[in-house]
């Protein structure tokens, strides 16, 4: 749905690259023509993402070990990748959750969440945008959050207050960056399996049925529905969206937002037996 060079010569900095979501944006990227810049804090998997993604996709690929809970590794390797010339874009994808009665959390667990998701992508925006502001050149900034940003969710918590956090982050910046040539977005997935978070958060196959049930659509996402979305804002072409959150779910929130969505459960019978006390 692209052209092959929608993305050509830019180099594109993305946390939590080497699985998930952030591997299929990364081999996205490289398929039109970018040169995405993966990083993780497991060296292994970096290296063995970014050979699978070069011979898969005959394109350039870097990667970076970064913890980014650690602003200094942050500041460091962030200067390193700007020795080779400034990053076009930014993508904040990197993300740590679980699923917990959140009264036998411990601080600890609130924290392994928030100074990822909250801490972590607040480092790498102003790591990446100061340099921006510095160089005078425009930047991008997309950030990876949820659908419960804005409505809030039981049992994740700390993620809803962290993901609420960079929502806030992207909005404010989008006014105050704008000027200097700096756009800030942010996607809001629903349900999108990936190894490992699904595992965590799906823990049974009774959760697994609810995700899909519970979705208009009946099923859950595509990675590379999202990807290419994240490509589109990535683009030239997007240039004038600017401190949004596009939502790419199925219609799930939507679904559990109105009051009378459960009403579904009604068959036709019962919709003509209500219909018929009207007359």
């Amino acid at each position: 749905m692209f052209v092959p060079d929608l993305l050509k010569n830019k180099r594109i900095l993305i946390t939590g690259g080497g699985s998930g979501l952030g591997k299929t944006m990364a081999r996205r990227c490289m398929e039109l023509g970018a040169t995405p810049i993966i990083c993780s804090r497991r060296e292994e998997l970096l290296e063995e993402t970014a050979a699978e993604l070069a011979a898969d996709t005959g394109g350039r690929i870097e990667w970076r070990r970064l913890d980014i809970r650690d602003p200094e590794a942050v500041e460091s390797v962030v200067s390193s990748i700007w020795e080779d010339g400034p990053i076009d874009a930014l993508i904040n994808n990197a993300a740590g959750n679980f699923l917990a009665r959140t009264e036998t959390l411990s601080h600890r667990a609130v924290d392994a969440v928030i100074n990822i998701v909250l801490h972590g992508s607040t480092y790498m925006t102003l790591a990446c945008g100061k340099r921006w502001i510095d160089a005078g050149i425009s930047g991008n900034v997309l950030s990876i959050i949820t659908t419960y940003a804005w409505t809030g969710s039981a049992f994740v918590v700390p993620s809803a207050i962290a993901k609420a956090g960079v929502l806030a982050m992207t909005r404010s910046l989008a006014v105050e960056w704008g000027p200097k040539g700096i756009r800030l977005n942010a996607i809001a997935p629903g349900p999108f399996p990936t190894d490992g978070a699904w595992d965590r958060l799906v823990p049974n196959e009774k959760l697994a049925t609810a995700w899909a049930e519970r979705n208009p659509l009946g099923r859950v996402g595509d990675h590379k529905e999202l990807a290419n979305l994240a490509a589109y804002l990535l683009s030239d072409g997007s240039a004038y969206i600017n401190g949004d959150a596009i939502t790419i779910d199925g219609g799930e929130w939507l679904a559990g937002a109105g009051q009378f969505n459960f009403a579904d459960i009604l068959t036709d019978e019962e919709w003509d037996n209500i219909a018929g006390n009207k007359k």
